[in-house]
């Protein structure tokens, strides 16, 4: 019987130890990292610092995302994750011994990109130990377990912040991130075997890889990453500093994202798995395009819980697009491809995101209808120009 599930969702030892490192070391990240618009504002720091913040997010993932994969490539995924991990835990521990906003700056370079410098070795490890016939499945596998820690996180840090106020509770976050992070690499050591390393590819090389058909992809996402990422850094302050609702009950409804993208994945990988990939990420994309222009009407707790299921609903097909992108990708490069993908989509994501403050400053809407429009143009361009496998 074990078995049999174990063979329906991709699941082998090295999975396993895949997964509990992304739950421990993302129930850490996510109880800190959701409120930091507010810690930000709390020491002092501008509307304009949480912008270049939530820039700073997008850059630093685009510039992680190609040493991700030529070093999960060059180390293995398994020592590769290992060195990520630590060096999360050293921003941290800036960030823990330093109540200062420009101490967050200097401790996001080492913490806040986690997911963008370890999803190459992570979706490397996934192609090498899972059948391309489930390589969806392991993807969403990977993509639900990702989410307990999103939907538990920001709960918890509500709690924190309720508890001891924003700069206090925040900071016995990150300290809790710092323990769970330990606990986690000792866990995956153990766990995950090794890989042999191989020849990494360089920059060049890794962009020819990129057919046609994945640089039409690549288009699409960089324009419905727009639509996420204007308003992305501001829904926390729109919810709680605007609409006046507590910590607590963004957190609550952060759970109820998480919880609604969870109840899709497996179904949705099923499906995909055995049908075209296309149509569920052109429903991914649809979700991402009307999630600003919703949350820009709600005005009730009621609303936004149900405007919050329509975001946990824009993680449809995001298990199907990083499939898609794998299938796309060269059999022997598939980390440095990812990596090369990840670095050019997040450099050109950045900029909307640094701009993101400067339409917030005119005003909330127009963030929101700015983000909305990028997101029409990239769900059509897909639409017309992208392809299955």
């Amino acid at each position: 019987m074990m078995k049999k599930v174990f063979e329906f969702f991709g699941l082998n030892r090295s999975i396993l130890g895949m997964l509990f490192l992304v739950i421990l070391v993302g129930l850490g990240e996510k109880m800190a990292e959701r409120f930091l618009p507010l810690y930000l504002l709390a020491l002092g720091g501008s509307v304009y610092a949480v912008g270049a913040l939530n820039a700073l997010d997008n850059l630093l993932s685009a510039l992680y995302s190609f040493p991700g994969g030529y070093l999960s490539e060059k180390l293995g995924y398994k020592r590769a994750l290992i060195v990520f991990t630590a060096i999360a835990m050293g921003g941290y521990l800036i960030v823990i011994l330093i109540p200062s906003w420009v101490a967050v700056f200097i401790g996001s370079f080492f913490f806040i990109s986690w997911t963008a410098i370890s999803l190459p070795a992570v979706m490397s490890l996934v192609s090498k130990v899972v059948p391309k016939e489930k390589r969806t499945m392991g993807v969403s596998v990977h993509s639900l377990i990702r989410r307990i820690p999103m939907a538990l996180g920001p709960v918890i840090g509500g709690i924190f912040i309720a508890a001891m106020g924003k700069v206090q509770g925040i900071r016995i976050a990150f300290l809790c991130a710092f323990g769970l992070a330990f606990i986690a690499i000792l866990t995956f050591w153990k766990l995950v075997e090794d890989q042999p390393a191989s020849k990494p590819l360089k920059i060049k090389e890794a962009w020819g890889a990129i057919s046609p058909s994945l640089r039409n992809l690549l288009i699409s996402d960089i324009l419905i990453r727009f639509a996420e990422q204007i308003p992305y850094a501001f829904v926390v302050v729109w919810v709680v500093e605007i609409q006046q609702f507590s910590a607590l009950q963004f957190g609550i409804l952060t759970t109820i994202e998480m919880a609604t993208a969870m109840a899709v994945y497996i179904p949705i990988a099923y499906l995909a798995d055995r049908t075209r990939k296309k149509p569920f990420v052109l429903m991914t994309f649809i979700f991402f395009t009307f999630f600003p222009l919703a949350l820009m009407f709600a005005k009730s707790f009621l609303a936004l819980v149900f405007v919050f299921i329509l975001r946990g609903l824009k993680e449809f097909g995001e298990p199907t697009r990083k499939s898609l992108i794998m299938d796309l990708a060269p059999e022997d490069k598939k980390a440095a491809t990812f990596g090369t993908y990840y670095l050019i989509r997040d450099v050109v994501v950045s900029g909307a995101a640094l701009t993101s403050a400067y339409w917030w400053h005119l005003a909330p809407e127009v963030n929101f209808l700015v983000a909305f429009g990028c997101g029409i143009v990239g769900t059509l361009f897909f639409l017309v120009k992208g392809k299955d496998s």
